[in-house]
């Protein structure tokens, strides 16, 4: 039965009755799950080049499945035959076992193809190594054994700037309710990650969940201009319960914030390394059309007639070469810039490893903070470079590039959307400061 939202007059349904909603069929792909059965990459190279097939893959019909905005749920299940959800998993639990500077490039790889895609797995690797960050070892490991051994898709229903899901304490389990306006990739979940503000406090709790249950009821109402397919809708949570034991870098005994976990700079390091996903996604997309726009001028445009010295072909335009030119350049200073703050994530989780308390203990806030302006230089010219980049094709491209069926226009909505999500502003005030007074911002939900 649907049931109705709070204020929002909005329709919910539990998963399980969004059968009628549109959605695309995993039996597509049915052939490259036989291709890749049994078959994980393992160097980072071959990481990187199943991502690149996936990529192919996803192109193919992008436009179209933009348009058509069905629930991409074969386009997951493709991501679980190609193995990528499982890039940074233990390899004890059947996972690649890389790190974060082999995940972003594998996210970034696949946004090529598609951003929507691309999205979705950076918030599906984010989650998955949540509780490595805010966690205990033993929740970090039980966690990462559930997703990896599984191969589970997860989503999230994570949105700190509204506090719009609330917590309270029944026994040995806590109870969410509440409705967020936004969750992504919950629609075609196996797990989602709640997150939501205790009762009678200010501290927040993170708790893995299964998806497929009544009190996770969707609104099926994720209609953007862009990143259209990652199902970002609101979500409706009532009566979820989950054992105080999960609730990660709690005292399930105590009912509080574990300050060995939670009381330390290191639990704030979720907030760079999701940034960093943001910036990856953004830089797939940008590079995505680049690729895109280029094949599309070499085969299409047609060279400007109304000059004194006109050209025989386009791609002998001055101008349009001096603009691809130009692209290449700040893509590729961007993606120069992204691999570095990668590397500086993943040399900090090394330095620091999630398994040893006492080893987190000892991240400084200033080291903390200096890592996080790096992540904000990228998020900067990432957000930069892709508007200005996704924009800037149709004027290498010429006007008939702007037809609906030649879809170049999804790269620059999805740039577009995403980029909103915060203000990019306040990275620029953070590095002024940072540069200016030496200052490192405090932790914030989005810093």
């Amino acid at each position: 039965m649907a049931t109705n939202g709070a204020s929002n007059g909005l329709t919910f349904k539990p998963n399980g009755e969004g059968a009628s909603i549109p959605q695309t069929d995993p039996a597509v792909y049915a052939d490259f799950e036989k291709k890749w059965a049994g078959k994980l990459p393992s160097t980072e190279a071959q990481w990187v080049q199943r991502a690149a097939e996936v990529a192919e893959v996803l192109a193919a019909d992008a436009a179209v499945r933009d348009r058509e905005n069905k629930s991409p749920r074969a386009e997951v299940a493709l991501l679980k035959y190609s193995g990528l959800l499982k890039v940074m998993g233990p390899k004890k639990y059947g996972g690649g076992g890389h790190s974060w500077s082999v995940g972003y490039k594998v996210i970034r790889e696949v946004a090529k193809g598609d951003g929507s895609l691309g999205m979705l797995l950076g918030y599906h690797l984010l989650w998955s190594t949540t509780a490595n960050v805010v966690g205990t070892p033993e929740q970090a490991e039980r966690v990462a054994n559930l997703i990896t051994s599984n191969n589970y898709f997860v989503g999230g229903a994570v949105n700190p700037r509204d506090s719009d899901l609330t917590i309270t304490s029944e026994g040995d389990e806590i109870v969410f309710n509440g409705v967020k306006n936004f969750n992504t990739g919950g629609v075609i979940s196996d797990l989602t990650v709640l997150e939501g503000v205790y009762a009678g406090t200010e501290d927040h709790i993170f708790a893995l969940v299964p998806t497929a249950q009544p009190g996770i009821q969707f609104a099926y109402n994720w209609n953007n201009i862009g990143l259209r397919l990652t199902e970002s809708g609101s979500v409706k949570i009532s009566n979820v319960r989950a054992p105080w034991s999960d609730a990660l870098g709690w005292n399930p005994q105590w009912q509080k914030p574990d300050p060995a976990v939670l009381g330390i700079p290191y639990a704030s390091l979720l907030l760079p390394t999701i940034q960093l996903v943001f910036s990856n996604f953004y830089l797939g997309i940008t590079l995505g059309a680049l690729t895109f726009a280029a094949r599309y001028t070499a085969k299409h445009t047609r060279p400007w007639p109304y000059t004194p010295d006109p050209n025989p072909a386009a791609t002998d335009e001055f101008y349009i070469l001096a603009a691809y030119g130009n692209f290449y350049a700040h893509a590729r200073a961007a993606e120069a810039l992204a691999d570095s703050a990668a590397a500086d994530i993943a040399a900090l989780y090394a330095r620091y490893p999630s398994a040893d308390l006492k080893a987190r203990s000892q991240l400084s806030a200033r080291e903390r903070g200096v890592l996080a302006e790096a992540v904000a230089a990228v998020k900067v010219v990432t957000t930069d470079t892709g508007l200005r980049v996704t924009a800037g094709v149709f004027e290498t491209t010429g006007a008939r590039a702007t037809a609906a069926k030649v879809g170049l226009d999804r790269f620059f909505r999805d740039v577009r959307t995403h980029t909103l999500h915060d203000p990019v502003a306040y990275k620029n005030h953070e590095l002024g400061r940072f540069v200016l007074l030496d200052e490192v911002p405090e932790p914030t939900w989005y810093t």
